[in-house]
């Protein structure tokens, strides 16, 4: 049977992804957690109060840093609740197929980007 008229993923087939997603899921709290322990050192000021312009330059440089820390944060955290995601599709059946056109996303896209909904005609397609 051709994936053309495959409409599921056989069981095999999903615990590989599973595996691909739990390993994906690690990294990716290991990285969120970085980020939020750098997020943390960043919120705290210390004693050093002293008032110059260096110390404003710093303060500048240093809300800058929080809000790109802040924005990768809240990224990564993104990432694994969609990740979260893919693991919920697998255990309903429903992880693998386009929600655009109920088509199997191909395994290459399912690898580089194993929490998709879309294959990649219906991505392109809504970015027309």
């Amino acid at each position: 049977m051709s994936q053309e008229e495959r409409t599921r993923y056989s069981a095999e087939e999903l615990q590989e992804f599973e595996q691909l997603i739990l390993e994906k899921i690690k990294v990716a709290k290991d990285e969120l957690s970085q980020l939020k322990e750098s997020l943390s050192r960043k919120n705290d000021t210390g004693t050093d109060n002293t008032a110059s312009t260096s110390k404003l330059l710093e303060d500048g440089a240093d809300t800058s840093e929080k809000e790109n820390l802040s924005q990768l944060a809240a990224r990564q955290q993104k990432f694994l609740t969609n990740l979260e995601n893919a693991l919920i599709r697998i255990k309903n059946g429903t992880y693998g197929v386009c929600v655009d056109t109920g088509k199997l996303i191909p395994k290459e896209r399912l690898r580089a980007v194993p929490h998709t909904m879309h294959s990649i005609e219906a991505k392109l397609a809504k970015n027309q």
